[in-house]
């Protein structure tokens, strides 16, 4: 086999993987964020972060746009109100070693161009396992609390945060000051908590974070208060006016306000300056020792920022993570215990997952049951049989992974992987390259359809309120719905006469499904579950095409090498796997036809403009040589912060083409189309 067949082969397993990855990792971003019930433990959750981000490093090209590494926690739960942060709450990117550190440090310098010699300060603080929340106050006034949620919208938890923030601030505070902070739990509280619960024979909370979350996630105030919570502020979100120019200073101020801060968990009640890298590790050795014998709640890591301002805003942020920042995790912890049983998950694309079946065990405070498998590939590689005992291996309080297997039992056999699908019995088939199984069942397989309609109707697509997993599975069964559109067409006489409904239950999910008959472009095609198209990349297509009648237009005429195709692939972060997948997916003729079943019935509305206001608001803009006033990736983000596309190749349909030093083949074409071209000088004059 030729060097250039292996290296293909590679890149296939890569792209399969990482699709593997990023479902996974997005089950379990739910079941942390949104349900506060993980399956499984931190420790594989950190490892196949990490394993998805390096293969996404390696293979950019098959990097989804809606990847887990790109978004911050997960959508709030429809128990409590929304409430839309003005400033989104962003998470952290993790750090596991000094060297990751190093590295950190060394991308915030050539970001901002800096001298070798020129300091970097940095605040250390605790990474406290809790649950993050944001607290706004006018006129010193506690007036709304949220959940950080999935970043951009929050979960009201006004009630709930007013038994444990101060109602009132002291010292002459903004008219605006809406602060971001940490609501946890210390193992004292956790243990007299859980003693509570059994005494009432009630379930226990798991670990601290998860009874933090939970208490604060109540319906009823009252709970809340009763169960010893306390914060600590870490940061802001809208503020009226500025309260000195680094970090620290906003810290102290937040001090003086009457607020408990990071500063509360070091001596004299500073904030904790860190001038070196050599000072970072001294930090982090000196914490990792102190974080079980003089620390009474859990941390799973410390955190360090960028304390000037100035360098926080120019640095802005990447994905889910503001660059500014980074947490730098503890190492995992290990114990054995036994694999009782492999069972097979069939998923909504129909790919079978194997996952461990484990003798529950205590991993740092978390009691584990269930471990993913990934794949076949990884079942034969650690040679993992039913009945071994094996090494469970966690970091902090998330998902768990099988390290190692530490004994087989006498006469154990390796694990068979099964050809067919354990929901449906249709054949399963690996493609070449790939390293999953997929059921051929398609829409005849009850695990497929029903996802695809839970998708398909899900809080970030349609979101029809009452048509949860439940009803999607009793209406498949009884063949109510058997395409999306059917849902739209429900006889809702027969559903008033069913049992566990009636004249209001079925009114109000009439009255649901009609609201939802009017829907944004970007929520119809996240909705439809294209292969490779999540909320990002749907996002992205509705911003670039505008319209539902444009964007098909564009899909339908989508050949290799055609306009269409090329005019696809300008928009940044577009790749040819995700091209594919949609060429494929509008080359089905059942998929035309769902869409013209879909049109009959809905209201698809256009995307709406980012930053109306902006000169470059929904204009194409390219970059191209070497920018002196700053560095690219600061110039790209502060193009697409006001609205415009940034593409990475030149068309007819650019609008700008921003030219630094030593441009080349790029400025060409776009002075042979005669394109508006501008110095940097220039554009930096239009953005302001």
């Amino acid at each position: 086999m030729s060097s250039q067949t292996e290296k293909l082969l590679d890149a296939r397993e890569a792209k399969a993987e990482i699709e593997r990855l990023s479902r996974e990792l997005s089950h379990h971003d739910k079941l942390y964020h949104q349900e506060d019930s993980p399956e499984i433990t931190d420790a594989e959750y950190d490892l196949l972060r990490r394993k998805l981000e390096g293969l996404e490093a390696r293979f950019p090209e098959f990097a989804l746009p809606d990847s887990p590494t790109q978004k911050v926690g997960f959508t709030p739960a429809p128990k409590f109100s929304k409430v839309r942060h003005k400033i989104p709450m962003l998470s952290l990117n993790n750090a596991f070693s000094e060297e990751d550190v190093k590295e950190w440090l060394e991308r915030i310098r050539r970001f901002l161009g800096l001298p070798e010699q020129e300091e970097i300060v940095l605040i250390g603080e605790l990474k406290i396992d809790g649950l993050s929340f944001s607290a706004r106050y006018e006129h010193g006034i506690f007036v709304q609390g949220s959940t950080r949620g999935d970043g951009e919208t929050g979960e009201d938890i006004t009630k709930n945060l007013q038994s444990i923030l101060p109602s009132i601030l002291t010292h002459n505070p903004p008219a605006v000051l809406e602060v971001r902070g940490e609501v946890y739990m210390s193992r004292g509280e956790f243990e007299a908590l859980n003693a509570k619960q059994k005494a009432a024979g009630k379930p226990e909370f798991a670990n601290p974070r998860n009874a933090a979350a939970g208490s604060l996630r109540q319906l009823d105030p009252e709970i809340t208060r009763q169960r010893g919570l306390k914060y600590y502020m870490y940061g802001w979100g809208e503020i009226s006016e500025t309260l000195g120019e680094t970090y620290s200073d906003h810290i102290t101020a937040f001090g003086k306000f009457g607020l408990h801060t990071i500063a509360g968990f070091f001596e004299n009640n500073t904030v904790y300056t860190l001038h070196s890298v050599e000072e970072v590790i001294r930090f982090y050795s000196a914490i990792s020792n102190q974080r079980y014998s003089k620390i009474d709640f859990n941390i799973d890591g410390l955190v360090y920022k960028v304390n000037r301002l100035d360098w926080q805003q120019r640095l802005g942020t990447v994905g889910r993570a503001p660059r500014w920042a980074i947490a730098h995790k503890f190492p995992a912890e290990q114990v054995v215990t036994t694999l009782e049983n492999i069972e097979i998950q069939v998923g909504r694309t129909g790919t079978l997952t194997p996952v461990a079946r484990l003798k529950p065990v205590n991993v740092a405070g978390v009691m584990v049951s269930n471990a993913t498998l990934h794949n076949e590939d990884e079942i034969a590689r650690k040679d993992v049989r039913i009945g071994d005992t094996v090494v469970i291996q966690r970091a902090g309080d998330v998902i768990p992974q099988v390290v190692a297997v530490r004994t087989h039992l006498e006469n154990s056999v390796p694990y068979i992987f099964p050809h067919t699908c354990p929901v449906c019995g249709s054949y399963a088939v690996r493609e070449e390259g790939e390293v999953a199984w997929r059921c051929t069942g398609g829409l005849i397989c009850a695990a497929q359809a029903v996802e695809r309609f839970r998708h398909f109707v899900s809080r970030n697509a349609f979101d029809i309120e009452g048509l949860g997993e439940k009803q999607i599975q009793a209406f498949w069964e009884d063949g109510l719905i058997r395409s999306p559109a059917d849902i739209f067409r429900l006889d809702y006489a027969k559903i008033r006469i069913r049992e566990g409904w009636g004249e209001k239950s079925a009114a109000n999910l009439e009255a649901a499904i009609n609201k939802a008959r009017t829907v944004s472009l970007s929520r119809f095609i996240y909705a439809l579950g294209i292969r490779h198209t999540g909320e990002i990349t749907a996002k992205l297509l509705a911003r670039h095409y505008g319209s539902y009648a444009h964007w098909k237009q564009a899909m339908l005429a989508l050949e290799p090498g055609s306009d269409a195709w090329s005019d696809l692939l300008t928009i940044d972060g577009m790749g040819e796997i995700m091209a594919n997948a949609l060429y494929a997916f509008f080359h089905e003729a059942h998929n035309r036809e769902l869409l013209a079943e879909l049109e009959k019935e809905l209201r698809i509305e256009d995307a709406a403009a980012v930053e109306s206001g902006s000169a470059i608001s929904g204009k194409t803009v390219v970059f191209t040589g070497t920018l002196t006033r700053m560095t690219r990736g600061e110039a790209k983000a502060r193009a697409e912060s006001l609205g415009a596309k940034v593409a990475g190749s030149v068309s007819a349909k650019t609008d700008y083409m921003i030219a630094g030093e030593e441009a080349g083949s790029k400025l060409k074409k776009a002075a042979e189309l005669g394109l508006k071209i501008l110095s940097e000088d220039e554009w930096l004059a239009m953005i302001g």
